[in-house]
């Protein structure tokens, strides 16, 4: 009876015997050649196998949710934001009645050591936090020109969970504050190396372009032909206001000089219009009293004269003849009708008196 060997299953696994070499196969290594090349030619056109996954060591996990209040674009701009990061996770929309500091709690709560938090005001601007929880740094942005993947409609396609490649641009290492935001969005945008929901391949890159003191965040998709790159979106702007030393507060880092409200933008623009409005008002107003004012007559000027030259005076002729009356041809033709037509009624009349008598 054969060896066997008691799993923990309760189950036996036989071992299997080695087979025996006879003395043909022995004295005929050429053939064994030949049939290892036939092996290799077969498994090239076979379909390999997946690829060897090692250990995932990157436990960075981010949490991309929003406050009550945002509109149809943000909500569509968090769900692309949370297909193309595999290492995200979703949350229920949190009160704006609710302080900030609740967030760690929830990121805590989810498992997540990163958060991604828009904050929406007055329906119509949009704020978004980056934060390390729950010991930050942490940094406030306003965003600004957002395009959605269904707005853009561009021809492009990647793979859904491949890793993005990160491209920055150099101004990033000039200035302290650029780039502690650098390394902040590395650790966020990058997708960890062999996590489950991610795949092996990279096919697109995130850019981040400094322009107008604003971050220019693109995707775009590299395409294997010639490895050019086609925009794939989304597309937003990001305006830094500051950046805590905390998570969601905390002392003060960088404030940014050339940040302007939307509010005192809006302000700006209607003192404008309302400038605007003001000075067409007063124009208005002038010439109303021009008009008003009596015209002050200039005395004549006896040099004005000089260049005058009198025109020829032609001698008036009197008529002493009564000038002939016009002929009214209209007025001839119907008196000539008015007759023509007297005449024919009464030849009429006459023919039918011989008639009757």
């Amino acid at each position: 009876m054969a060896a066997a060997k008691r799993k923990r299953r309760g189950s036996l696994e036989v071992q299997a015997k080695k087979p025996k070499r006879s003395r043909k196969d022995a004295g005929q290594p050429a053939k064994q050649a030949d049939v290892a090349k036939e092996e290799e030619e077969e498994n090239r056109d076979r379909i390999p196998g997946p690829v060897c996954k090692g250990k995932w060591k990157n436990k960075e996990r981010i949490l991309i949710f929003s406050s009550r209040g945002i509109n149809f674009r943000t909500r569509h701009l968090m769900q692309d934001l949370r297909m193309l990061m595999p290492h995200s996770k979703a949350d229920t929309k949190m009160d704006r009645k609710d302080k900030l500091f609740v967030i760690n709690e929830v990121c805590e709560m989810k498992n997540c050591n990163k958060c991604i938090y828009f904050e929406a005001k007055k329906k119509q601007d949009l704020y978004m936090w980056l934060s390390n929880s729950p010991h930050g740094p942490s940094a406030k942005f306003l965003v600004q020109n957002i395009h959605t993947l269904a707005e853009l409609k561009m021809t492009g396609n990647c793979l859904k969970g491949s890793r993005p490649l990160l491209s920055f641009d150099p101004a990033f290492d000039e200035l302290p504050h650029y780039a502690l935001l650098k390394e902040f969005l590395i650790q966020i945008f990058s997708t960890p190396r062999y996590h489950p929901k991610s795949q092996p391949f990279v096919d697109h890159v995130f850019t981040f372009t400094i322009l107008d003191n604003r971050i220019w965040f693109r995707n775009f998709q590299i395409i294997e032909e010639d490895a050019a790159l086609v925009e794939i979106g989304p597309r937003f702007v990001l305006n830094l206001i500051k950046i805590f030393q905390g998570s969601f507060g905390g002392p003060t880092l960088y404030e940014n000089p050339h940040y302007q409200s939307p509010n005192m933008h809006r302000r700006i623009i209607r003192s404008m219009t309302a400038a605007k409005y003001r000075e067409k008002q007063q124009v208005k107003d002038v010439q109303k009293l021009r008009k008003k004012e009596p015209k002050t007559v200039l005395p004549h000027d006896p040099t004005a004269d000089v260049f005058v030259t009198p025109a020829e005076e032609k001698p008036v002729e009197i008529q002493w003849v009564k000038p002939e009356p016009k002929v009214d041809l209209k007025a001839r033709k119907k008196r000539i009708y008015k007759r023509h037509r007297k005449l024919q009624q009464k030849m009429g009349r006459g023919s039918a008196k011989g008639i009757s008598g």
